[in-house]
């Protein structure tokens, strides 16, 4: 039995479980709470030594990170395959996998933390936010972490996120304008499950048009995303009462500002 160390709402994981369900494959979750700080209990640091989720175990070894976690399973449970068959469509789907672990990650976590968990830091008590921050392992991670939570939306480093979706976005409708209905054509693969969370939560935000308003290349797939029982499987079944409200809720209140955001990167760096 394959088991999943994860928190329901992380992205990561989602994209894990979306895999999961594309695959048909029962699994066995264990709830890893982010807020209270489970990720740094010392018996998961043993299977994850960064102290981050989704850790899944098979056969009992742990298997982490979750770009990795998804190829692992397709390579795992080869049917029906997620990635191309071809080693140069394999490298493909690999640079969109890269385009989200290094620019769309950090993206997501700044636009969600400004919406949503800032206020959530803000609750607690002067020692619980010390010890928050003091269990941030990598210290980039820290300065990212310490400048939303002091400045919001305002943080360089949104600015850097709402770049990285713009260049995705920008890319996506560029792929799909020769009709191809997925981001390497006719195949769903492991390139369309690693956007799929990543687009899901702005359009969860409420923040999803400041980028598709004149994308509709990128809407024609997203729509078609959202129709795949995997993506109900992944995303929306875990969600709690009122959790999507709540989101919908803290992403108006900072949309203005995004919007002004978007538009100073543009300003900075107009589309060619």
């Amino acid at each position: 039995m394959l088991e999943l160390y994860q928190f329901g709402n992380s992205v990561c994981v989602q994209k894990v479980r979306i895999t999961l369900a594309e695959k048909g494959l029962d699994y066995k979750t264990h709830e890893v709470n982010l807020f209270t700080g489970e990720q740094y209990d010392p018996e998961y640091l043993k299977l994850n030594p960064k102290g981050v989720v989704p850790t899944l175990m098979a056969d009992g070894q742990p298997v982490n990170e979750s770009t990795l976690i998804c190829e692992f399973l397709d390579e795992t449970y080869p049917e029906p395959s997620l990635m191309p068959a071809d080693a140069y469509g394999r490298t493909r789907m690999r640079l969109w996998s890269k385009k989200v672990d290094e620019g769309l990650f950090e993206g997501v976590m700044e636009l969600s933390f400004s919406a949503m968990f800032r206020e959530r830091v803000k609750n607690m008590t002067d020692a619980q936010r010390d010890q928050r921050f003091a269990n941030v392992g990598d210290p980039r991670r820290r300065d990212r972490v310490m400048s939303t939570y002091q400045d919001g939306v305002a943080s360089p480093y949104v600015l850097h996120g709402i770049a990285a979706y713009e260049k995705a976005f920008k890319t996506m409708e560029k792929e799909l304008s020769d009709g191809r209905p997925w981001l390497l054509g006719e195949q769903f693969t492991l390139a369309d499950i690693n956007m799929m969370p990543f687009v899901a939560r702005l359009g969860y935000l409420g923040l999803l048009d400041i980028w598709l308003a004149e994308r509709p290349l990128v809407q024609g797939w997203r729509e078609r995303a959202l129709a795949r029982p995997s993506f109900a499987a992944g995303i929306t079944d875990y969600f709690g009462p009122g959790e999507v409200d709540e989101m919908k809720e803290f992403g108006a209140k900072i949309k203005d500002q995004v919007v002004e955001r978007y538009a100073e990167y543009l300003e900075q760096f107009p589309a060619k």
